[in-house]
């Protein structure tokens, strides 16, 4: 049995993904370089996979820019 994705603090969904330890290592290693977090690595490539393909939705938010958000 599954559990359903939940929707974080955010609005953002949640849910469990399964990886290859060595893609998971290659993703983070490409993030690390990118100044990225894992998670905004990951959305990103999703983002240019659904652009690609012509299935990106409309009306979404911007991806966050890499590196640390600014101080307040």
């Amino acid at each position: 049995m599954s559990t359903p994705p939940t929707e974080g603090r955010s609005g953002r969904k949640s849910f469990v993904l399964r990886l290859d330890p060595a893609v998971h290592q290659a993703l983070v290693e490409w993030a690390a370089a990118d100044l990225r977090s894992l998670n905004s690595q990951i959305e990103l490539l999703l983002r240019e996979s659904l652009r690609k393909a012509g299935r990106l939705p409309t009306g979404l938010t911007p991806p966050r820019r890499p590196g640390r958000p600014p101080s307040s």
